[in-house]
């Protein structure tokens, strides 16, 4: 499994700079031995990775890629979900609206993010920014990495579902471009609620699904360990969904996972999200709408 692959790299790698002459050959030999079994990866593996616990967050890459960041937080209805991160931004001198789901660092962190599962205030915080967007014509981009909504008592009461619903009508009639990143998980309704785009893009080893592996495997054998079986079933990875036509571009990730050198990705994210902005932003807003809803009509069709 990939696991053993990244922790052999990694140990290998902290012996180089202490190595010479016969055992620092045998070192460098191996890690490319390890960087090529990186580079054929199972579905599960691409799973794997994508939970991975120094994968960068939503922090990382709002850091990275804007500059000006300006928080904004609450629904105006009910209280503050700290699972879902917007704010107003700069993209290289052009104000944004970034919107996307966020997890933590560590148990404490993640504790306090509900481990990146949205409740609906959260969904309604991101319709709120959505609709100011909208207002003020700032091109949206969100980052999607989420198990899924949260499912608990107290968030269905509150209407997740209709959250959710709200945050899909919304994007379908928004005139101002819409570009959606898939970074880590995507699962679910609550992926679904922020990725209703004009340009669907996937990092390589993220994947973009209707429930959890996991989750899958319970429902379909019963039995939670057969989560390998289902990835391989299931078609969620970035380049299944390229070849489906449900994601419109793969950035691809250094061998071993994003984790292993970032600033190489957000070079490549910012090149693509800056490619995408120039082609849709001079496009017509009402024409952006009526694509983006044909668009969602037609997935499926042609599998």
């Amino acid at each position: 499994m990939i696991r053993d692959v990244l922790q052999e790299l990694s140990d290998v790698e902290e012996q180089m700079p202490y190595a010479d002459g016969q055992l620092l050959g045998q070192l460098s030999a191996r890690r490319l031995q390890l960087l090529d079994a990186c580079a054929h990866l199972t579905a599960e593996d691409k799973v794997f990775l994508s939970r991975h616990a120094h994968r960068p967050k939503i922090g990382a890459f709002i850091s990275a890629l804007f500059t000006d960041f300006f928080e904004q937080r609450g629904d105006r209805q009910g209280k503050e979900d700290p699972s879902i991160l917007g704010g107003i931004a700069l993209f290289h001198g052009r104000p944004v609206t970034v919107i996307g789901h966020r997890k933590g660092a560590n148990l404490e962190e993640n504790l306090s993010y509900n481990f990146g599962m949205p409740e609906p205030e959260g969904y309604r915080k991101a319709l709120r920014l959505m609709r100011q967007a909208e207002k003020f014509h700032r091109p949206i981009i969100t980052l999607i990495d989420t198990p899924g909504a949260y499912p608990g008592m107290e968030a269905e009461s509150h209407g997740q579902g209709e959250a959710i619903a709200s945050c899909l009508s919304q994007m379908s009639r928004l005139t101002v471009p819409v570009v959606t990143v898939i970074t880590g998980e995507g699962n679910s309704g609550g992926a679904l609620a922020l990725s209703v785009a004009d340009r669907l893009l996937m990092l390589e080893n993220a994947y973009f699904a209707v429930l959890t592996p996991e989750g899958f495997a319970s429902i379909l054998w019963k039995d939670a360990s057969k989560r390998a079986q289902a990835c391989e079933v299931m078609k969620l990875t970035a380049d299944d969904l390229l070849n489906f036509h449900i994601i419109d571009e793969i950035i691809r990730e250094p061998l071993g996972g994003a984790q292993r050198n970032p600033q190489a990705l957000y070079r490549a994210l910012d090149e693509a999200i800056s490619r995408n902005l120039r082609m849709l932003c001079s496009a017509d807003g009402h024409e952006l709408a009526a694509k983006r809803r044909q668009r969602y009509r037609q997935i499926g069709r042609s599998i």
